[in-house]
This record gives structure tokens, C-alpha cells and sequence, in this order.
């Protein structure tokens, strides 16, 4: 069968305008790219604040996604990794042919990867976005820690008897965090998450799981204790000014903290920082690393190094994302991530 030359597609308007669904042109492949049919779209914070914020974007109608899985419905000149019917996990990027928040999105072969068989397209679409934003800050951010990534010779357990603090485990960059903390030899691993995610985070590799709603004071005597004092890395994966206060509290003479949004934290003492942490793989810096990244990801999957994240799928194909969104922005979604399948489209 070949290839629609319309697809359905979700626009956000105008600058902190309406979703409206739409129609659009299939994206041609250049030489190198593939054209994915897109199964899976995961939802992430940072659409809902696109949209709220009028943050990232500068032309509309705009088309925003970054998490997504499928399979290559068209190929490129001189692509070799990929061939029709793959099934495919990428990150999309913002710019309205390669966003995913639509049926058919185009991607450059090597900033995708193959989603291993015993993987639904839904589990996968967990991933993209929250592999890339942990792993960018452990492993590659400019002014982070720039760990040894445990794919590397030399990386894996690399970090035994080092402690790491991971506020917000239950997010979904806060559960990458811990994996890939795990993954590094790192220990103990200290989160704060709901106690009703203590056994999820456990089973990612969190070695204590402390509640969230511990005054700073008492975060800082539970960690101190269990970490046998100050820590030298904190992942603040939620990065309120409250969050970043905390984290930056916890931190030994010059330790990191590592944040997913703007530092709210602007004086710093003995040698310490903060590091705000930019995941998306596509952007300049990160390109070469983000390769690397996704093609260790099939592996890692099939160990089960990696796990993806608990589901929740809201009905409505791409006319469901503005419903989830509203969860998201309301504080709604804890210990999983919502995903829409674009096939279910009205």
C-alpha cells in the first residue's frame, strides 16, 4: 500500500493559543530520513508549557511532540539502518515535519533506534525524551558531572560506593535517573517520591525511597544519615525553587545540582553548582552523544538495564493529547506516562 499524501495532525494556533486538529502533507524523506508511521506519542510537561508559556516556538500553526514509536512507512536515499515496516522508538524535534503530534513524522535514520519486538509501541514511547534528559545530565551536559556513561569501556559500576539523590524518582526523568544511576554502580540511591511508589522505584534501582513531603530539614538529617553525609550529585528531576533548594542543601563542596528547569538558586558556596539540564538529543551539542545513546537503547532494553515506564493511554488518538495535557499541567500523573496512539484518530 503507498504512502497517504494527507495525514492528520494536531496545531497549536498561535502563540499561547488552542489545540485544533487539522490536516496536512505527508512529509517527503530527504537522503538520510525516514518517514515513521506514528503508533505511540508520549506526553511530556514541557508541551503543556509550549503552549501555556508561549516558550521554544516562534512560527505557528506549530506542531509539538517529542516522544514517539512507529514504524518506517518511507525511506531516504542512502539509508541503511532502517527499511519499510521497522519499528522504530525516536525523539521528534520542533519543527512541524519532524514533531510527532501528528500521524506521520520525518526523522534522520541516525537519531532513531529499533524498538526490540517484545515491546509495545506504547511502552516504548515512554522513553525518548527521559532517557535523553538523564543521560544528557549524568553523562554529557557542559558544566554537569560528565560521568563516564556506562556503555563506555570502564563505565558500568563504575560509581560503586558513591552515593546520588534523585528528587522527584516517580517523574518520568526522575525513573531514567535512578536506571541509569543504577546502571553506573552508583549507591545508595536516595529519591523522594509518593509512598505509594516505593516499590516502582525500587524496582528501577532506588536503594531508599524517602516521601516527597519531608520538610527540608528532615530530607536533609534522612539523607545525611543514610548517605553517611553530604552528597556530591543531585538529579532534581522536578526543579520547583523548593526542589532545588533541597537538592542544592544536600551537596558537598563543589557537588552539582543537576535541574530540568531554569536554576532558581542564585547564589552558590564552595565550589558548588547548578546545572540546568537541555536532554533534547537533536539539539547541536548533543547530536553525536545522542546517537551514541540511542544505539546502545535496543540493547539495554533487551537486558532489562532500561525499563519503560508505566502507562497510561488516553483515548482519542491526537484529539486526546489536549485532555491529557490538562493532567499533566494539574499535577495529575504520578509514577507513569500518558501516551495517545494517532491511528485512533476521529
Amino acid at each position: 500500500m503507498s504512502t497517504p499524501t494527507q495525514q492528520k495532525a494536531l496545531f497549536l494556533q498561535s502563540k499561547q493559543g488552542e489545540f485544533t486538529l487539522g490536516t496536512r502533507e505527508v512529509p517527503q524523506p530527504g537522503a538520510g530520513d525516514i518517514v515513521v508511521k506514528n503508533e505511540a506519542i508520549g506526553l511530556n510537561p514541557v508541551d503543556w508549557k509550549i503552549q501555556t508559556y508561549g516558550l521554544l516556538v516562534e512560527k505557528y500553526p506549530a506542531i509539538l511532540g517529542l516522544d514517539a514509536t512507529g514504524t518506517v512507512e518511507a525511506v531516504g536515499q542512502g539509508v541503511t539502518a532502517f527499511k519499510k515496516g521497522d519499528r522504530v522508538i525516536y525523539q521528534g524535534v520542533l519543527d512541524n515535519d519532524r514533531a510527532n503530534f501528528q500521524q506521520y513524522t520525518l526523522i534522520n535514520e541516525s537519531l532513531a533506534a529499533e524498538l526490540p519486538g517484545k515491546f509495545s509501541f506504547e511502552a516504548g514511547a515512554t522513553l525518548p525524551l527521559a532517557y535523553s534528559t538523564a543521560a544528557v545530565g549524568l553523562y554529557h551536559q557542559a558544566g554537569g558531572p560528565q560521568l563516564v556513561p556506562p556503555w563506555a569501556e570502564g563505565g558500568k559500576s563504575k560509581y560503586a560506593k558513591t552515593p546520588i539523590v534523585v528528587l522527584g524518582g516517580a517523574s518520568v526523568v526522575g525513573s531514567l535517573a535512578i536506571q541509569l544511576a543504577k546502571l553506573s554502580g552508583f549507591s545508595p540511591i536516595i529519591t523522594t517520591a509518593s509512598p505509594k511508589n516505593v516499590e516502582l522505584l525500587t524496582s528501577y534501582g532506588a536503594t531508599h525511597v524517602l516521601d516527597r513531603s519531608l520538610p527540608q530539614n528532615a530530607l536533609i538529617s534522612e539523607v545525611t544519615k543514610i548517605a553517611g553525609g553530604p552528597v556530591s550529585l543531585v538529579y532534581d528531576a522536578i526543579s520547583l525553587p523548593e526542589t532545588q533548594a533541597a537538592g542544592y542543601a544536600l551537596l558537598t563542596p563543589n557537588g552539582k545540582l543537576l535541574t530540568v528547569l531554569p536554576p532558581t538558586v542564585t547564589e552558590t558556596t564552595e565550589g558548588r553548582s547548578v546545572v540546568s539540564v537541555l536532554g533534547v538529543i537533536q539539539r547541536a551539542p548533543n547530536v553525536e552523544f545522542g546517537k551514541a545513546l540511542l544505539a546502545q537503547l535496543p540493547a539495554l532494553l533487551e537486558s532489562g538495564d532500561i525499563k519503560p515506564l508505566r502507562v497510561e493511554v488516553i483515548p482519542g488518538g491526537l484529539g486526546g493529547i489536549t485532555a491529557g495535557l490538562e493532567k499533566l499541567k494539574n499535577n495529575q500523573v504520578s509514577g507513569t506516562k500518558l501516551v495517545v496512539r494517532p491511528p485512533e484518530t476521529a
